[in-house]
């Protein structure tokens, strides 16, 4: 394990969580030199996610606390375990002292969590920044769209392969794929994510108000989750268009990037028939969280509506840390993927809202409020960590 450089300070600033639904605080955690295969980062912008709000609102998967927070990262490398020849680390020569990188880390571990001014994570976590970008646009990004690639493939047993083999055409190209909440941080990285790998009949539900730029990110065609009849009226399309669709379901694939119970699960167990797989974000929101009401969530989809769901229809909850399982994309996702869609511009980062703060703690909570009072929409909250750039 590599030493701390001089000018890293032993201990740093971390926003934590002390107990469910009280305000965060600040505390000081030690900085953890990088192993070999590891690097250690200074943050300045992390993002913020409703995971956040799932956890200092209802609890979840927060093992103890004080409890740190955030899952994305953005920043400069300051150090590199296993160092070789010309400053590299010993397991990923892509890495340098001094590169801006980003990346996701959901482990729980507090050394990697995202809302502090040092992270240690190992290297197949770090992308470096493309040239087109800043930390703050990139910040936001592996997040949801490594979700969009866990969901995609794990979930629905669509193909991507990498690179995209010159003239590919997918052998399910032409089914039809619904992503309800397409207008979500999740929702649009499939939508262009589908299209880079040439799904051509990818169906988006989202307020209308954003049916315009879906239909430039991928989508074939928009409904709007508002309309009393959205359900009828995405099976009237489904119907029409049938004859495009091989043997099986008419709707094969389905992606909820919502999870709410009432707002999007009731209204798939009427468009799912058999044969569909079903790709919901978890947890579950049985209850939302505001100001005056506790969450209610669950992360077992399969008690969650028990005998609405046809016969046939595969119900999956999405989990993205076990992506990693994957073998390729633990090497090759946040490394060489994300990166190079970014830099060469299939994948566009999703709409920024600054939160500000005069302090790091008041950043951190200033977003958690926007998240708890479902004040966005189409936009992904980024906020500086550290005070000052490197």
């Amino acid at each position: 394990m590599a030493a701390l450089p001089a000018s890293v300070p032993p201990t740093h600033p971390a926003v934590v969580i002390t107990a469910i639904r009280q305000p965060l605080e600040i505390t000081n955690l030690p900085t953890v030199p990088p192993g070999d295969g590891e690097v250690l980062i200074h943050v300045t912008w992390t993002s913020s996610s409703p995971l956040d709000l799932h956890r200092a609102d209802g609890g979840l998967l927060v093992s103890t606390t004080p409890f740190p927070m955030g899952s994305s990262f953005a920043g400069t490398v300051v150090a590199l375990g296993g160092r070789g020849r010309g400053g590299a680390s010993s397991a990923d020569s892509r890495l340098r002292v001094g590169d801006q990188v980003f990346g996701f880390a959901m482990d729980g571990s507090a050394e990697a969590a995202g809302a502090q001014t040092y992270v240690t994570q190992p290297t197949w976590r770090v992308s470096k920044l493309p040239p087109n970008l800043t930390l703050a646009e990139a910040v936001g990004v592996p997040t949801n769209l490594v979700t969009a690639f866990h969901a995609i493939t794990a979930d629905l047993g669509l193909e991507l392969p990498w690179p995209v083999p010159q003239g590919w055409t997918p052998p399910r190209a032409d089914e039809l794929v619904l992503v309800w909440g397409a207008a979500s941080s999740v929702g649009m990285y499939v939508l262009q994510v589908l299209r880079h790998w040439g799904y051509r009949n990818v169906l988006a539900v989202a307020s209308g108000k954003h049916h315009d730029s879906l239909k430039a990110l991928g989508a074939k065609e928009c409904f709007d989750y508002r309309n009393a009849g959205v359900v009828d009226e995405i099976l009237g399309y489904v119907e029409r268009v049938k004859g495009r669709v091989a043997n099986g379901p008419k709707l094969p694939s389905i992606v909820d990037c919502i999870g709410s119970k009432e707002g999007t699960l009731r209204p798939l167990t009427k468009i799912a028939e058999p044969g569909s797989n079903v790709a919901v974000m978890l947890p579950v929101i049985n209850v939302h969280a505001s100001e005056d009401q506790v969450p209610e969530y669950e992360m077992d989809v399969s008690k969650v509506l028990p005998g609405e769901w046809r016969e046939g229809v595969d119900v999956k909850g999405t989990r993205t840390h076990f992506y990693a399982r994957n073998e390729f994309f633990k090497e090759h996702l946040q490394a060489e993927i994300v990166p190079t869609l970014l830099e060469q511009g299939v994948v566009q980062p999703n709409k920024q809202r600054f939160v500000e703060g005069k302090t790091l703690l008041e950043r951190a909570q200033n977003a958690l409020n926007l998240l708890r009072s479902q004040a966005v929409s189409g936009e992904k909250l980024v906020w500086r960590v550290a005070e000052e750039e490197d």
